[in-house]
């Protein structure tokens, strides 16, 4: 669901495509446009219209005459972690990896607090989103997802970063469904056995490497952008990830063969893969349970997209 509105500095009032009167979405919308204004400082015609809302963030495109820029805007609680992924992004585009990198406030800050949320202006990556039914993207979307992890190995991991592992399987949200818990705890359980019992490579991982994530530019790079939910781990989390965003085996099979062209040594630990994929969609029963729970609708239209999510997680471990 998409609420677009439009402001322009210097205009006293917001302008809605669905003529809504002024809420708490529109006065979000000016204090980020006044926010804009303040800390970055792009000239009275620049132009700031809400592009969309994700599971966990708002976004908007920030434009003038010469330039676009992406906004975003995190809930306050989780500004840590978004400003550790705004780090992670500064390193690799640093390392020659576009990733969405934030553009400093004139006083030098990644991001800036606003309204209860914590904003962050972004360098616009130009580029389409990656073409998962094609061979030779599905290859980049491994070898992009491994270049990260390379680019990283040796990098110091920024404060806020997520810590491994955030699921609780005595969390009370579990129980919206019977079969919640019990599959999170399993899945919980052989993650810890696993940890134990083999050498696991970890570094910090993107943690949603989904297609949605990698864009292709007009010279054929992909970047990894939406850093968001940084977190230091197992490398295989975000194989798994991506694995399940694949969907097909011949699909993750070319993905996995470009991530193994640039980090081969991860294929020593691919025989943990299949219970780094239960655990994976562990954390989505788990994801899915808590907004259920909580009867978050962040990003959504109704609270059957949440349910359509557990299901899906639910599917997964009755067929397995």
């Amino acid at each position: 669901m998409h609420r677009d509105t439009s402001h322009r500095y210097g205009e006293e009032a917001l302008v809605t495509v669905d003529g809504a009167s002024a809420t708490g979405s529109e006065t979000l919308d000016g204090a980020i446009a006044e926010a804009i204004e303040q800390h970055w400082q792009l000239g009275k015609d620049a132009s700031v219209r809400r592009f969309g809302r994700g599971m966990n963030s708002t976004t908007w495109l920030v434009s003038t005459a010469t330039h676009t820029w992406g906004a975003k805007a995190v809930p306050a609680p989780a500004a840590a972690q978004f400003d550790a992924g705004l780090t992670v992004a500064v390193r690799l585009e640093a390392a020659g990896l576009l990733a969405g990198a934030p553009c400093p406030t004139m006083a030098g800050a990644v991001s800036v607090p606003v309204a209860g949320h914590q904003l962050a202006l972004m360098r616009h990556v130009a580029g389409r989103q990656l073409n998962c039914a094609d061979q030779e993207e599905q290859r980049a979307w491994g070898a992009t997802l491994a270049r990260a992890h390379a680019l990283l190995q040796t990098s110091p991991v920024p404060l806020g970063v997520q810590t491994w592992h955030w699921v609780d399987p005595e969390a009370p949200h579990l129980d919206v469904e019977p079969w919640i818990r019990p599959a999170v705890q399993a899945a919980v359980e052989r993650m810890h056995a696993l940890e134990c019992g083999m050498p696991l490579t970890h570094g910090i991982l993107h943690a949603d490497p989904a297609p949605e994530a990698f864009l292709v530019n007009g010279e054929g790079q992909v970047a990894i952008i939406d850093w968001g939910g940084v977190t230091h781990g197992p490398l295989l989390y975000d194989i798994a990830s991506a694995q399940l965003y694949a969907g097909s085996p011949s699909t993750f099979a070319v993905l996995l063969a470009g991530y193994l062209e640039v980090l081969p040594a991860i294929r020593q630990e691919l025989c943990a893969l299949p219970d780094f994929l239960r655990f994976r969609w562990a954390v989505q029963a788990d994801y899915f349970a808590r907004r259920i729970r909580c009867h978050d609708l962040t990003g959504l239209a109704s609270q059957s997209e949440n349910e359509v999510g557990l299901l899906a997680a639910g599917r997964f471990f009755a067929n397995t």
